[in-house]
Parts: structure tokens; C-alpha cells; sequence
């Protein structure tokens, strides 16, 4: 019961929020990734490749 409680509460860090250090550098210049994606299947997920992988 007290883990489905905890389990509603609001995120640590807002979307709007910067990540990194490098986080506003990116998105002053337009590089930023984006948080999340939309699969082949319609559903929202985390866009953690997007994320952690470097900039060409």
C-alpha cells in the first residue's frame, strides 16, 4: 500500500529543466534530444539512445 502511494508523486526534475551542464549549451543551439518518442506501436517512451548517445 505505502509503495503505490510513493509511486504518485511529482518528478524530481521538470522537463524544462536543465539535464547536464551541457543541457542549456544544446539548447540555446537547437541540439537538445528530445525526452521521449512515440514507438511504431503509438505508445509514449523515454528517448534514452537519444539521449546518452554523442552528437555527430
Amino acid at each position: 500500500m505505502i509503495g503505490a502511494a510513493l509511486g504518485c508523486q511529482s518528478p524530481l526534475l521538470s522537463p524544462d529543466e536543465p539535464r547536464s551542464q551541457f543541457d542549456r549549451y544544446d539548447a540555446v543551439r537547437d541540439q537538445r534530444a528530445a525526452t521521449s518518442y512515440t514507438d511504431e506501436f503509438g505508445y509514449k517512451r523515454p528517448n534514452l539512445r537519444g539521449r546518452l548517445l554523442p552528437k555527430e
